[in-house]
């Protein structure tokens, strides 16, 4: 592991750094981990976050752990993977402690050129990714497809996975770009993950329910382990998704009529809720984060160990189906990618998610207020040009923007 010291100091670095979520954190991964370091080359993560975006769960943190994987097999993956997660989790358990406190703006005016730069980082990652992946007409119709419709439905869960398979069965129409390969072995997959996956899933259902139905004295913490489990099972689409997924679980469920059938049910006040989830925006590292803040405020009224147990069960529940679903997927991807019919979608997949990419960047700039084009806006469009020139022909490190960014919030 020594050796790997210095790729886990970047981790680290990464992780405290690495502003804007899923949209804004390949640009940086790019910057980082690609141009940098040269960890893995710019067609790898592309293949790599491609694959994420099939899979449920906080696909970042995903394309990262894959990154660890590549470098050195599982142990490296797990260490890169709880790097990335502890600084965000850590602040944002906190915060789950401080929000009963009169707390300031945390989104104020230090963190107002963060959102843009974040902007700058993702407009740079598209660019880059659309040099890479959009070769030919097809791939060109079906990024701007996916665009299109991905920028109208941007929160609708289901539309990431539909036109990702939609992608891949596109470009298996013609063999003329890609032909016929080799034979290919047959190769045994090992399926100690998924059924590891499967095994908590049930278990977690199994004590959730019994806990429920007999009043077991702290049956909350289990309600909660499955609840997180059962979000980072079924979460395709990031933050965004998750956010209506709790919003309905700890807030609508809780005051609609059927609470009657579990009036302990566990319930969280909604602008508690969203205070949380503009914080995560604010701080560097994974939105899905905002677990470790959710998790303490369920538990908050049986004291404060209990809240600082909510806190880590929130984390380690929503981010474990994402590891192990990645880490058993990957090795079955590696043998399935061989196949011509899976190497002409991988074509396909990755133009669908450079458009995603692109309707992540047009819809993050409708939050700089186009429209109304005041000095709020010009300050945005002026601080995502600044983002993607200084990427693009500096040597700065990513972390020394954002910082750049906070101090200049700071001062002005």
């Amino acid at each position: 592991m020594l050796r790997h010291i210095p790729f886990l100091k970047a981790v680290f670095i990464y992780s405290i750094t690495a502003f804007g979520g899923p949209q804004g954190h390949i640009g940086m991964m790019l910057r980082t981990f690609v141009h940098k370091r040269r960890d893995v080359t710019e067609e790898e993560l592309m293949e790599y976050n491609s694959f994420c975006q099939l899979l449920p769960g906080a696909s970042s943190t995903q394309t990262l752990t894959l990154i660890g994987y590549k470098r050195g097999g599982i142990p490296l993956a797990v260490i890169t993977l709880l790097i990335w997660l502890l600084p965000a989790c850590i602040m944002m358990g906190a915060f789950s402690f401080l929000i009963t406190y009169s707390i300031h703006d945390l989104t104020g005016n230090i963190f107002r050129f963060i959102q843009p730069v974040a902007i700058g980082f993702l407009l740079y990652a598209s660019i880059k990714a659309f040099a890479i992946s959009i070769k030919n007409f097809i791939t060109l119709i079906l990024m701007l497809s996916a665009m299109i419709i991905t920028y109208l439905l941007f929160k609708t869960p289901w539309v990431f996975p539909l036109l990702i398979i939609a992608g891949g069965i596109a470009t298996n129409f013609s063999d003329r770009r890609i032909p016929e390969k080799e034979v290919i072995k047959p190769k045994q997959i090992r399926w100690t993950n998924i059924w590891l996956f499967v095994l908590i899933f049930a278990i977690a259902g199994i004590l959730s329910e019994s806990a429920r139905k007999q009043d077991w004295p702290n049956r909350k913490a289990y309600n909660l382990f499955e609840n997180f489990y059962r979000f980072g099972s079924f979460v395709f689409g990031g933050g965004d998704v998750l956010l209506p997924m709790m919003l309905d679980q700890y807030v609508a469920r809780p005051n609609s009529a059927n609470a009657i059938k579990n009036p302990n049910a566990i319930k969280i006040n909604k602008e508690e809720l969203l205070t949380g989830y503009g914080v995560v925006r604010a701080i560097p590292g994974p939105v899905f984060s905002v677990g470790s803040f959710v998790g303490g405020m369920a538990l908050k009224d049986m004291g404060k160990s209990w809240q600082l147990a909510g806190c880590v069960i929130g984390s380690i529940a929503l981010f474990l189906p994402s590891a192990l679903l990645v880490l058993f997927f990957f090795p079955v991807w590696q043998y399935l990618k061989k196949f011509v019919v899976v190497f002409r979608a991988l074509e396909g997949i990755n133009a669908i998610v450079v458009g995603f990419m692109w309707a992540a960047t047009l819809y993050l700039l409708n939050t700089i207020h186009l429209s109304s084009f005041n000095t709020d806006s010009i300050t945005g469009l002026v601080a995502i040009a600044a983002t993607y020139l200084l990427l693009r022909y500096t040597k700065l490190p990513a972390p020394g923007i954002v910082l750049t960014a906070v101090l200049l919030g700071w001062i002005f």
